[in-house]
């Protein structure tokens, strides 16, 4: 079963395949934002894949679009509602500085982690 690991927050969820990045962060309460919900209307779930990318489906045209929006985009740059996890073994993330921010003011009574 593949494995996602949130890098800053240390911890790591097994999924089944076509489970999406946000989705997994959902499952183990990293703090991803969602602010439309997970339905490529935003860039709050914005996070940067740093091992494991050919695991995920393609990026699509809608996703790039939204990602020009985002702020510090990198080549790594995936919105968490669109990567769907295609392929068993391991993808590492890093949640964007704009997405934490975003998922602490969607959750205010949140405590705050690393």
């Amino acid at each position: 079963m593949p494995k996602l690991r949130f890098i800053e927050q240390d911890v790591e969820v097994e999924v089944p395949i076509g489970t999406s990045i946000l989705e997994a962060a959902r499952k183990i309460g990293a703090p991803e934002g969602d602010a439309c919900g997970g339905v490529c209307a935003c860039s709050t779930c914005h996070v940067y894949v740093e091992e494991g990318d050919e695991l995920l489906s393609e990026a699509e045209e809608d996703e790039e679009d939204i990602l020009d929006k985002a702020f510090d985009v990198r080549m790594t740059s995936r919105l968490g509602c669109q990567a769907k996890i295609e392929g068993d073994g391991l993808i590492a993330v890093r949640i964007s500085k704009e997405s934490i921010e975003a998922f602490y003011n969607e959750h205010p009574d949140e405590p705050r982690g690393s």
